[in-house]
């Protein structure tokens, strides 16, 4: 079953390259699969196309620490606080620095 949403979403993502929603739900599979240097590959090539996806700063964030990529996470954590700043995202604002906060 995991494999086949995998499939599906590959196909999608190759149908409509520029799909936020979808790439977001590609990096997302890879990460739950445990695949996350091809997550990291989606989440980049997602905020190449939609950098205000704010969403995915804050599940990036989450897996590079899951990784122990501490760094890295805080670095991601940041960059999604001045996008939700800009954007006046208050919620995805606050819950990227709760999680900034736990590192």
């Amino acid at each position: 079953m995991a494999n086949s949403r995998l499939e599906t979403l590959i196909q999608l993502v190759e149908k409509n390259p520029q799909d936020s929603f979808v790439r977001y739900g590609l990096a997302m599979e890879y990460a739950r699969q445990e695949q996350y240097q091809q997550a990291m590959e989606h989440f980049g090539k997602l905020w190449e196309i939609n950098p205000d996806y704010t969403a995915a700063y804050y599940q990036a964030g989450q897996m590079l620490v899951k990784t122990g990529q501490i760094e890295e996470a805080g670095r991601i954590f940041r960059k999604g606080i001045e996008v939700a700043a800009r954007l006046g995202d208050l919620h995805a604002k606050s819950e990227l620095e709760a999680a900034l906060e736990q590192l």
